[in-house]
Protein backbone atom coordinates (compact mmCIF):
# COMPACT_ATOMS: atom_id res chain seq x y z
CA UNK A 1 0.00 0.00 0.00
CA UNK A 2 1.56 3.41 -0.97
CA UNK A 3 2.32 5.75 1.89
CA UNK A 4 1.70 9.45 1.30
CA UNK A 5 4.53 11.83 2.13
CA UNK A 6 3.97 14.23 5.05
CA UNK A 7 3.29 17.75 3.86
CA UNK A 8 5.03 20.86 5.21
CA UNK A 9 1.84 22.46 6.63
CA UNK A 10 1.24 19.34 8.75
CA UNK A 11 4.67 19.69 10.39
CA UNK A 12 4.06 23.41 10.93
CA UNK A 13 0.74 22.84 12.71
CA UNK A 14 2.24 20.10 14.91
CA UNK A 15 5.27 22.20 15.87
CA UNK A 16 3.14 25.22 16.75
CA UNK A 17 0.71 23.10 18.75
CA UNK A 18 3.47 21.67 20.96
CA UNK A 19 4.68 25.10 22.10
CA UNK A 20 1.56 26.25 23.99
CA UNK A 21 1.02 22.77 25.46
CA UNK A 22 4.46 22.82 27.08
CA UNK A 23 4.20 26.41 28.26
CA UNK A 24 0.67 26.16 29.60
CA UNK A 25 1.59 23.26 31.90
CA UNK A 26 4.04 25.52 33.70
CA UNK A 27 2.00 28.75 33.57
CA UNK A 28 -1.59 27.75 34.32
CA UNK A 29 -1.71 29.36 37.78
CA UNK A 30 0.05 32.64 37.04
CA UNK A 31 -1.52 36.05 37.61
CA UNK A 32 0.16 38.13 34.90
CA UNK A 33 2.08 35.51 32.91
CA UNK A 34 5.42 36.63 31.54
CA UNK A 35 5.08 34.26 28.58
CA UNK A 36 2.16 34.33 26.13
CA UNK A 37 1.17 31.91 23.40
CA UNK A 38 -1.58 31.50 20.81
CA UNK A 39 -2.82 28.99 18.25
CA UNK A 40 -5.76 29.51 15.88
CA UNK A 41 -7.42 28.49 12.65
CA UNK A 42 -7.73 31.25 10.06
CA UNK A 43 -10.13 32.17 7.28
CA UNK A 44 -8.53 34.70 4.95
CA UNK A 45 -10.44 37.04 2.65
CA UNK A 46 -8.40 38.77 -0.09
CA UNK A 47 -9.04 42.49 -0.60
CA UNK A 48 -8.04 45.21 -3.07
CA UNK A 49 -5.82 43.97 -5.93
CA UNK A 50 -5.50 40.48 -4.44
CA UNK A 51 -9.28 40.02 -4.56
CA UNK A 52 -9.13 40.18 -8.38
CA UNK A 53 -7.03 37.01 -8.56
CA UNK A 54 -7.65 35.01 -5.35
CA UNK A 55 -10.71 33.89 -3.41
CA UNK A 56 -11.41 33.01 0.22
CA UNK A 57 -8.83 30.67 1.75
CA UNK A 58 -7.87 29.11 5.05
CA UNK A 59 -4.85 28.49 7.23
CA UNK A 60 -3.34 28.48 10.71
CA UNK A 61 -1.45 30.94 12.87
CA UNK A 62 0.55 30.42 16.04
CA UNK A 63 3.01 32.32 18.13
CA UNK A 64 4.66 33.04 21.44
CA UNK A 65 5.94 36.16 23.15
CA UNK A 66 6.58 38.18 26.29
CA UNK A 67 4.18 40.18 28.47
CA UNK A 68 5.72 43.36 29.90
CA UNK A 69 2.63 43.83 32.06
CA UNK A 70 -1.11 43.20 31.90
CA UNK A 71 -1.60 45.57 28.95
CA UNK A 72 1.58 45.48 26.86
CA UNK A 73 3.13 42.52 25.08
CA UNK A 74 5.25 41.52 22.10
CA UNK A 75 4.53 38.38 20.07
CA UNK A 76 6.39 36.51 17.35
CA UNK A 77 4.02 34.68 15.00
CA UNK A 78 4.11 32.27 12.09
CA UNK A 79 1.18 32.35 9.65
CA UNK A 80 0.37 29.91 6.87
CA UNK A 81 -2.54 30.58 4.52
CA UNK A 82 -3.73 28.78 1.41
CA UNK A 83 -5.56 30.80 -1.22
CA UNK A 84 -7.37 29.56 -4.32
CA UNK A 85 -8.03 31.35 -7.61
CA UNK A 86 -11.12 33.52 -7.74
CA UNK A 87 -13.89 32.76 -10.22
CA UNK A 88 -12.88 33.25 -13.81
CA UNK A 89 -9.12 33.49 -13.24
CA UNK A 90 -8.25 29.98 -14.43
CA UNK A 91 -10.52 30.36 -17.46
CA UNK A 92 -7.91 32.69 -18.93
CA UNK A 93 -5.45 29.77 -18.92
CA UNK A 94 -7.95 27.03 -19.77
CA UNK A 95 -9.15 28.59 -23.02
CA UNK A 96 -6.38 29.93 -25.25
CA UNK A 97 -3.22 28.30 -23.84
CA UNK A 98 -4.58 24.91 -22.78
CA UNK A 99 -7.84 24.33 -24.66
CA UNK A 100 -8.70 22.18 -21.64
CA UNK A 101 -10.55 22.51 -18.33
CA UNK A 102 -8.21 20.15 -16.42
CA UNK A 103 -6.30 22.73 -14.39
CA UNK A 104 -5.97 23.24 -10.64
CA UNK A 105 -4.08 25.92 -8.73
CA UNK A 106 -3.41 27.41 -5.31
CA UNK A 107 -1.18 29.92 -3.56
CA UNK A 108 0.53 29.25 -0.23
CA UNK A 109 1.46 32.28 1.85
CA UNK A 110 3.97 32.07 4.70
CA UNK A 111 4.55 35.00 7.05
CA UNK A 112 6.97 35.41 9.94
CA UNK A 113 6.10 38.55 11.92
CA UNK A 114 6.93 40.45 15.09
CA UNK A 115 3.97 42.23 16.71
CA UNK A 116 3.00 44.57 19.53
CA UNK A 117 -0.26 44.00 21.43
CA UNK A 118 -2.11 46.46 23.69
CA UNK A 119 -4.78 44.69 25.75
CA UNK A 120 -7.64 45.71 28.01
CA UNK A 121 -8.68 42.62 29.92
CA UNK A 122 -11.49 42.09 32.41
CA UNK A 123 -11.99 39.00 34.52
CA UNK A 124 -14.24 37.41 31.87
CA UNK A 125 -13.99 39.48 28.67
CA UNK A 126 -11.20 41.41 27.01
CA UNK A 127 -10.25 43.29 23.88
CA UNK A 128 -6.92 44.15 22.30
CA UNK A 129 -5.23 45.89 19.41
CA UNK A 130 -2.32 44.31 17.58
CA UNK A 131 0.04 45.46 14.84
CA UNK A 132 3.44 44.57 13.47
CA UNK A 133 5.51 43.64 10.47
CA UNK A 134 7.63 40.90 9.02
CA UNK A 135 8.59 38.77 6.03
CA UNK A 136 5.96 37.45 3.63
CA UNK A 137 6.65 34.65 1.14
CA UNK A 138 4.13 33.43 -1.44
CA UNK A 139 4.41 30.32 -3.63
CA UNK A 140 2.01 29.84 -6.51
CA UNK A 141 1.29 26.40 -7.97
CA UNK A 142 -0.38 25.34 -11.21
CA UNK A 143 -1.11 21.66 -11.82
CA UNK A 144 0.16 22.00 -15.40
CA UNK A 145 2.71 24.24 -17.03
CA UNK A 146 1.10 27.11 -18.98
CA UNK A 147 2.77 28.56 -22.07
CA UNK A 148 1.78 32.09 -23.04
CA UNK A 149 0.96 32.61 -26.69
CA UNK A 150 1.76 35.73 -28.72
CA UNK A 151 -0.55 38.72 -28.31
CA UNK A 152 -2.06 37.61 -24.98
CA UNK A 153 -3.46 40.62 -23.12
CA UNK A 154 -1.73 41.15 -19.78
CA UNK A 155 -4.10 40.95 -16.80
CA UNK A 156 -3.47 40.73 -13.02
CA UNK A 157 -4.10 36.98 -13.20
CA UNK A 158 -1.08 36.41 -15.45
CA UNK A 159 1.11 38.59 -13.23
CA UNK A 160 -0.05 36.88 -10.02
CA UNK A 161 0.91 33.45 -11.33
CA UNK A 162 4.40 34.57 -12.28
CA UNK A 163 4.29 35.68 -15.90
CA UNK A 164 5.94 38.89 -17.11
CA UNK A 165 4.37 41.42 -19.44
CA UNK A 166 5.71 43.87 -22.00
CA UNK A 167 3.75 46.81 -23.46
CA UNK A 168 0.42 45.46 -22.23
CA UNK A 169 0.82 41.90 -23.45
CA UNK A 170 2.19 38.77 -21.80
CA UNK A 171 5.75 38.02 -22.93
CA UNK A 172 5.29 35.21 -25.45
CA UNK A 173 6.53 31.63 -25.06
CA UNK A 174 6.90 31.76 -21.26
CA UNK A 175 6.07 28.49 -19.54
CA UNK A 176 5.12 28.73 -15.88
CA UNK A 177 3.97 26.05 -13.42
CA UNK A 178 5.25 27.47 -10.13
CA UNK A 179 6.44 30.90 -9.08
CA UNK A 180 7.37 32.74 -5.90
CA UNK A 181 7.16 36.28 -4.55
CA UNK A 182 8.33 37.78 -1.28
CA UNK A 183 8.47 41.14 0.47
CA UNK A 184 8.49 42.87 3.81
CA UNK A 185 4.97 43.70 4.95
CA UNK A 186 2.80 45.00 7.77
CA UNK A 187 -0.37 44.02 9.61
CA UNK A 188 -2.84 45.42 12.13
CA UNK A 189 -6.15 44.49 13.71
CA UNK A 190 -8.39 44.01 16.71
CA UNK A 191 -9.32 40.98 18.80
CA UNK A 192 -11.66 39.89 21.57
CA UNK A 193 -11.13 37.31 24.30
CA UNK A 194 -13.28 35.36 26.74
CA UNK A 195 -11.98 33.42 29.69
CA UNK A 196 -12.58 29.66 29.72
CA UNK A 197 -12.07 27.63 32.89
CA UNK A 198 -9.21 28.61 35.15
CA UNK A 199 -6.94 31.46 34.10
CA UNK A 200 -4.97 32.22 32.06
CA UNK A 201 -6.73 30.23 29.31
CA UNK A 202 -8.79 32.36 26.91
CA UNK A 203 -10.60 31.80 23.64
CA UNK A 204 -10.04 34.59 21.16
CA UNK A 205 -11.35 35.82 17.85
CA UNK A 206 -9.46 38.36 15.80
CA UNK A 207 -9.68 40.28 12.53
CA UNK A 208 -6.38 41.50 11.10
CA UNK A 209 -5.39 43.20 7.85
CA UNK A 210 -2.17 42.06 6.16
CA UNK A 211 -0.30 43.90 3.41
CA UNK A 212 2.89 42.98 1.55
CA UNK A 213 4.01 44.83 -1.62
CA UNK A 214 4.91 41.68 -3.54
CA UNK A 215 6.09 42.11 -7.12
CA UNK A 216 3.48 42.96 -9.79
CA UNK A 217 0.45 42.26 -7.58
CA UNK A 218 0.50 43.16 -3.88
CA UNK A 219 -0.67 40.60 -1.34
CA UNK A 220 -3.54 42.01 0.74
CA UNK A 221 -6.10 40.15 2.82
CA UNK A 222 -8.09 40.18 6.04
CA UNK A 223 -7.53 37.16 8.27
CA UNK A 224 -10.23 36.16 10.74
CA UNK A 225 -8.78 33.90 13.44
CA UNK A 226 -10.50 31.77 16.08
CA UNK A 227 -8.34 29.98 18.63
CA UNK A 228 -6.96 29.71 22.15
CA UNK A 229 -4.34 31.80 23.92
CA UNK A 230 -3.06 32.90 27.31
Amino acid sequence: MPVSKPKLPNFIVLAIALVPLQLLSAQDDCGVCKVNSNLAMVVNMPVSSTAHVAGVGWGVVGGAGYNFNQRNAVIGEFLWNRMYPSDGVLKQFQTAPLQSSSLNANSNLYALTGNYRYEMRGRLLGTYFISGGGWYFRKNWLSRGITAGPGTICTPAWLWWGFTCTSGTVTANQTVATSTANAWGVNGGIGFTVRVGEGPYRLYTEARYYYAPTKNVSTQFIAVSVGIRY
